[in-house]
């Protein structure tokens, strides 16, 4: 898989879990354009390789919180300590 579709394909899936951002999908939008738009000169291979490997980091991230998020959701529904 060539580089340039490892990022689209980066930038999409980031795109998708920016869906159920707290603040919304525009400002998870905005800013993950802004992110992308910042380093679309680099010609390096090798720092294009650890930006793609940090937002690879970024995408687990935010699935982990996510998870963690319904996680408590479901604990506070089952567990009420009321």
């Amino acid at each position: 898989m060539s580089q340039r579709s490892r990022v689209i394909d980066l930038y999409k899936n980031l795109l998708h879990l920016g869906k159920d951002w707290p603040k919304g999908y525009n400002f998870f939008r905005e800013r993950l354009h802004a992110a992308f738009l910042k380093n679309k000169d680099e010609k390096d291979a090798e720092k294009i390789e650890k930006l793609i490997s940090h937002g690879n980091f970024v995408k687990k991230e935010i699935e982990t919180l996510y998870v963690l998020k319904k996680y408590r959701t479901l604990k506070r529904r089952y567990y009420d300590n009321n």
